[in-house]
């Protein structure tokens, strides 16, 4: 009995890291995104693209959208 309730403990454990971690890493990345309009405007440069805020706004959208 007492083997199932260290199993039962590990698992409920494990579901609550789960959705305390997710949540952590959500409201960090909202705080600090991994990529800008400065960091999209200079990778459209060294591809030889001079970028419109039109497409630079379409970019930030559509990352914004997968966050």
């Amino acid at each position: 009995m007492d083997i199932l309730y260290i199993l039962i403990g590990l698992v409920i454990g494990a579901v609550l890291g789960f959705f305390l971690a997710r949540f952590y890493m959500k409201k960090y990345l909202k705080k600090n995104p991994p990529i800008n309009e400065q960091m999209i405007k200079a990778m459209m440069m060294q591809m030889g693209r001079t970028p419109s805020q039109k497409q630079v706004n379409q970019m930030m959208k559509s990352m914004n959208k997968y966050m």
